[in-house]
């Protein structure tokens, strides 16, 4: 099956960059709508979903990093009780 010619302009297959850069799937989208804008429906309205979807990302990121800061935080803290009482593990 074609692809739609709005994916298709230039020399690569958005779909194929998308792949080939391994973006995942928000980046991936995001990259698919900015550059079928002005090529396809609402110019607007396809910018607005390549915010969304980068808007999405970063929350995802963000909140990632804080589950992993978290994570590294409360094992910092078990190891400086273990660091003062050693003992107190072993109970």
């Amino acid at each position: 099956m074609a692809s739609p010619s709005h994916y298709t302009r230039g020399s690569i297959n958005v779909w194929d960059f998308i792949r080939d850069q391994k973006l995942g799937f928000h980046r991936g989208n995001a990259i698919k709508y900015i550059c079928r804008a002005g090529h396809k429906d609402n110019e607007i309205e396809d910018l607005e979903k390549a915010i969304h979807y980068l808007q999405n990302e970063i929350e995802h990121l963000t909140t990632t990093g804080e589950r992993v800061q978290n994570c590294l935080s409360s094992f910092a803290n078990l190891f400086d009780e273990w660091e003062s009482d050693p003992e107190m593990f072993d109970r």
